[in-house]
């Protein structure tokens, strides 16, 4: 016999729930304004492990590439410069990416840091 009373509902949350919701919110607003400025039609490339599809937007601040996974539902707005930088990469960076998925590459704390440091010239 099940403990507990049948038919009482169970309700989960969990600490930071409702900053997750404010945040998938804010994304999905940003992302669907990216899709309204689609330029072109978009390109998608799979294999067995993952599939893509790029877009070309316009923003207030120039064009971007709209990379998003349909998988996972991750997606991301590169910048020219920010493209250019893939190609500085070696396939270690790759494949430390491809080794820790879903999480940053540098931890936020690191990635402050270097800012600041670029912003104050030292």
């Amino acid at each position: 016999m099940p403990y507990g009373r049948v038919g009482a509902s169970v309700t989960l949350e969990w600490e930071g729930e409702s900053a997750d919701g404010r945040a998938a919110a804010r994304a999905a607003k940003e992302r669907a304004e990216l899709v309204d400025q689609t330029r072109g039609e978009p390109l998608s490339i799979g294999n067995e492990f993952s599939e893509i599809r790029v877009s070309r937007v316009e923003t207030r601040n120039g064009s971007r590439l709209l990379i998003e996974s349909p998988r996972s539902g991750q997606w991301m707005a590169l910048c020219p410069l920010e493209l250019e930088a893939l190609t500085w990469q070696n396939t270690a960076t790759f494949s430390a990416m491809i080794g820790n998925p879903y999480g940053p590459l540098v931890a936020e704390d690191e990635a402050s840091e270097a800012d600041n440091h670029l912003a104050s010239g030292s």
